[in-house]
């Protein structure tokens, strides 16, 4: 097997052997997606010509089948690929010939995109690409396009047709830039007719795309093709000094990792409110050397105004990043505030002033001007996404934008795509309307949630409860273990989302487990740290710890129970309220806090005597926080009935001890799900519905808390007992 230096060969010749027709492409497209140096997420396309039966005539036809609109060629299926009638796209160039004849161009391109619907082979519903002609214009049997980052150097190099040449002889031709679409296939098309024995097209600013016609040269060329231009930078880059003269040598230190930590830990909360004002955000922290080598940088602030070059990298990025230049070795945090503070205000002029310059009468309103990428010397950089998954992708697009421009100046000099034409991409009609199709956003989307208690019982729930609504879950116990079996089933569940950036905390999917001591206001600051780390900040906490201590033999508590009852069950969540009360200020979003009481509150018992009067307190302390946080929090309780099932509150011995107070007949042998199934139907009998009160009963309570369906309401008890006519309200 060929090997190579700067990619990977992961073809396997007697895997690849067992496939045939739509299989292969569907195995090609996989290996190409599986190395990041080969495309990014979500980016490139592959095509294979193949024949099939026609479903109506039966006869053989040639049918392209390329990747379809959206999609990641790592994880493709072959649903992810469209088909069409060859023979019908070539025949479109006679219809977009006499549109553009009449000097209707662009309204011509965005025609072909809707016409690609009556090409369409065997009802395949997946939407086609916009690069569609692109595979089907050249004469090759098999096509790939991709989007590699040394590649791209050449690409958004000042001369990249001269440097086209002098790496790749005739093997590969160079087409300008153009916006993906019938035109571009049209010149590609002309391209291979005039240079039959070229294999490749080098695309201006864009990418490239390579042919052949045996599935396995072509994956195979297309990995050449990106190895001749690594080694070509790299030769390049090493003669220019390397690491230590990149990006023109370093203008500031890297803070220490823990120092890293704490500053970014002190603005992301902050930050993230002031990127939020018209939608939430989620982050994803990146501080590893690369990206650190670049934002420390005597360049950095001139490439970063450049912004992108792939259309790719940039609609995730935007236009450009939001550079600050702050000094970690002189400046403290409160200096990077201002100068975050005074950047964005900039920042968005500068969008507008972009919109306003470069918008067509038809173009779309203008979108959310706030940056999407945020570069701090010594520290790093904050990408923001509508939930981690995006977040990480454009932080991973960003450090595909960094390593083109270190290619690029390597070689040559970086350019970025003109403005006019990047706008045109980013605000294409076609591309406004894909957004419009694509489904609502579920209702806790772009929130992060705090369950204190996830490890297990009505904590476990709720993040269950919680996830399944879109939001990002934070697990915290005092058991850490169980705190990330909880976070490790949601993410088995829901996956880590696309993209891989940053490093620990920051390294995460939809929901993480952490731990923390309630009783310990130091723990729980530190663990709110780590949740800043990891998604920016947080919207609503729900606490679902608690603590049940019973009697000793003779009826008493000792006192360290008492007081252990009371700080958990009450001073703990005191604690959160008031540590959380300071992000939630620093953010200046909207929040939700959701204590745990108890029915027992209301009704006095014999034998909880602690447990009773710590809920009482509990009680009055949502109405107290519920005064304290106003209006930017609004604070209320969940107050359940004795849960029995899944509660770490009812461990076997005193599931036994219950049914022995209450005269249950039991075995010892007995099962401990047939006991606690006893005693859980006999505290039903005690209420008004006679049905088992459940951990999901009480998680869809905390759920209608911190969404927005009870927008109005603080300062409450909702009380989840099953009818207990004891705990009437008197």
């Amino acid at each position: 097997m060929k090997s190579f230096q700067h990619v990977n060969n992961l073809w396997n010749d007697a895997e690849a052997a067992k496939l045939s027709g739509m299989d292969r492409l569907v195995y090609r497209s996989n290996k190409l997606g599986s190395d990041q140096r080969i495309t990014n997420t979500g980016g490139g396309n592959t095509s294979s010509k193949i024949s099939e039966t026609d479903p109506l005539t039966g006869e053989k036809v040639e049918v392209l089948w390329v990747k379809g609109s959206g999609g990641d060629l790592r994880t493709s299926l072959r649903e992810n690929f469209s088909s069409l009638y060859q023979t019908k796209l070539i025949g479109m160039q006679k219809s977009y010939a006499t549109r553009t004849d009449k000097g209707l161009k662009s309204q011509a391109e965005d025609d072909m995109v809707a016409a690609y619907n009556h090409t369409t082979f065997n009802l395949n519903p997946r939407a086609t690409s916009i690069d569609t002609p692109l595979h089907s214009f050249i004469p090759g049997t098999f096509v790939d396009h991709m989007h590699p980052n040394a590649i791209i150097a050449i690409a958004a190099s000042a001369n990249c047709e001269k440097l086209t040449q002098e790496i790749f002889g005739g093997q590969m031709e160079y087409v300008k830039w153009m916006r993906p679409g019938f035109e571009l296939g049209l010149a590609m098309q002309d391209i291979c007719q005039k240079k039959p024995n070229a294999k490749a097209i080098m695309m201006g600013q864009h990418g490239f795309i390579s042919w052949a016609n045996d599935d396995h040269a072509c994956y195979l060329g297309t990995l050449e093709f990106i190895e001749q231009a690594s080694q070509f930078i790299e030769a390049k880059y090493q003669a220019k000094g390397g690491d230590a003269k990149v990006f023109g040598g370093a203008k500031y230190q890297t803070l220490a990792a823990e120092k890293r930590n704490e500053v970014f830990a002190a603005i992301l909360p902050w930050l993230r409110g002031q990127v939020s004002q018209q939608k939430r955000f989620i982050a994803t922290v990146q501080d590893d050397e690369k990206i650190l080598r670049f934002v420390n940088s005597n360049d950095a602030p001139r490439l970063a105004e450049l912004g992108t070059s792939c259309p790719d990298h940039f609609l995730r990025t935007k236009i450009k990043p939001l550079y600050v230049a702050w000094d970690p070795q002189t400046e403290d945090a409160a200096a990077l505030k201002k100068k975050l503070a005074d950047g964005l205000v900039q920042y968005r002029k500068d969008y507008a002033t972009y919109y306003d310059k470069c918008k067509h009468t038809n173009s779309p309103a203008m979108r959310d001007a706030n940056p999407t990428v945020v570069l701090i010397p010594g520290l790093g950089m904050v990408a923001w996404g509508k939930d981690k998954s995006e977040s990480r992708v454009t932080a991973e697009f960003y450090n595909c934008a960094v390593e083109v421009m270190r290619g690029a100046e390597a070689i040559d000099k970086y350019i970025a795509l003109p403005q006019q034409e990047a706008f045109d991409i980013e605000y294409w009609l076609l591309e406004e309307a894909k957004l419009k199709r694509m489904p609502a956003e579920k209702e806790l989307a772009r929130q992060t949630i705090i369950v204190i208690g996830a490890g297990s019982g009505i904590g476990k729930e709720t993040a269950h409860r919680l996830v399944k609504e879109g939001a990002h879950i934070v697990c915290v116990d005092l058991n850490e273990a169980a705190a990330q079996a909880t976070a490790k089933e949601i993410t088995d569940k829901y996956g880590l989302g696309i993209g891989v950036a940053g490093t620990g905390v920051s390294n995460c999917g939809p929901a993480i487990g952490l731990a923390a001591n309630i009783t310990d206001r130091a723990s729980i600051r530190k663990m709110l740290d780590q949740v800043a780390l990891a998604y920016g900040g947080f919207d609503s906490i729900c606490v679902t710890a608690g603590i049940f201590v019973s009697p000793d033999t003779t009826g008493h508590i000792p006192d360290d129970k008492w007081a252990l009852t009371f700080g958990i069950n009450v001073t703990g969540s005191y604690l959160v309220g008031d540590e959380a009360a300071k992000t939630w200020k620093e953010q200046g979003l909207k929040g939700q806090l959701v204590l745990t009481t108890s029915a027992n509150a209301a009704v006095a018992k014999k034998g909880s005597l602690a447990y009773d009067t710590s809920k009482a307190a509990a009680n009055h302390l949502v109405r107290e926080l519920a005064m304290e946080l106003s209006p930017l929090v609004r604070v209320n309780g969940v107050a359940p009935a004795t849960v029995v099932q899944g509660s770490a509150m009812f461990p076997r011995d005193r599931v036994i001890a219950s049914l022995a107070k209450y005269n249950i007949a039991y075995t010892e042998t007995e099962a401990t799900d047939s006991l606690v199934k006893k005693l859980a139907q006999f505290y039903a009998d005690r209420t008004l519905t006679k049905a088992p009160i459940t951990p999901a009963d009480q998680a869809e309570a905390y759920f209608l808390l911190v969404s927005q369906r009870l927008s109005k309401t603080t300062g409450q008890i909702i009380t989840v007992d099953g009818g207990l006519h004891e705990a009437f309200l008197r």
